[in-house]
């Protein structure tokens, strides 16, 4: 019960690894809100949990900025806010398009960035910000120029908003998975296609499988904990040793 009494904020918490770590924090003891752009999967969530769900696209800084309002409105301050909302998107450096480009970075960079400034005023000193990274920020797979610069570009954010925050004693911390198995590489998709991305990315990685959004949650979890109370500015990787080993 390490979040006995404490508001756990949730952006792109209805489905993957935000939803397993919104029931996590929920399981131990806090209030939680989540967010996320799909109705109906937000529905289940908040069905089967009773967790409060706005709507809310994290491309839309308008729609963060109200979504954080109305949250903090309805359950006071905020004490952990774990960005997770993101997308993909692969494509080779040659027919990267600027569309493209911007729709990776609207969501994955500019809407993270901007959730975080929305929720500052609303979170308590001695709160703590965790944001979902990605090792492509490290890792050079060909065709993730786009996702491989804003996951990047979040990570430098990250470690300034450490240094910023330091006065207020908010640690802000990354976790980076690894492959792990979400609906972000099955959007669209055929089964065969999902098959076949899963032996590849699972077989790229040391222990030969992709990881479960659970085991990514319990990173989340540890990170926004007093368990962690003296680590602020990490990234840390939950990649079945992808980038160690």
């Amino acid at each position: 019960m390490r979040f006995q009494g404490k508001t756990v904020v949730v952006l792109g918490g209805n489905s993957g690894i935000g939803l397993a770590a919104a029931r996590a924090f929920q399981a131990e003891g806090a209030r939680v809100a989540i967010t996320g752009r799909n109705k109906e999967t937000l529905a289940q969530a908040a069905a089967a949990s009773g967790m409060l769900a706005v709507r809310s696209d994290m491309s839309s800084v308008a729609d963060t900025r109200a979504a954080i309002a109305r949250i903090a409105e309805q359950l006071g301050g905020i004490d952990v806010l774990f960005v997770n909302a993101g997308v993909g998107g692969f494509a080779r450096v040659p027919e990267v398009t600027e569309e493209f480009w911007d729709s990776v970075h609207d969501v994955n960079l500019r809407g993270a960035f901007f959730a975080v400034q929305a929720a500052l005023p609303h979170l308590r000193d001695g709160g703590n910000i965790v944001i979902t990274g990605s090792i492509s920020a490290i890792h050079a797979l060909p065709g993730a120029a786009a996702y491989a610069a804003a996951k990047a570009g979040l990570r430098a954010v990250a470690r300034i908003l450490a240094a910023e925050l330091l006065s207020r004693r908010i640690r802000v911390n990354v976790v980076s998975p690894g492959p792990t198995e979400t609906e972000i590489f099955k959007r669209g998709a055929s089964p065969a296609e999902i098959e076949a991305v899963r032996a590849m990315l699972g077989g790229a990685v040391p222990m030969k499988r992709m990881g479960e959004p659970e085991e990514v949650a319990r990173a989340v979890l540890f990170l926004a904990s007093q368990e962690a109370s003296f680590i602020t500015g990490v990234d840390l990787y939950v990649d079945g040793g992808t980038l160690e080993l």
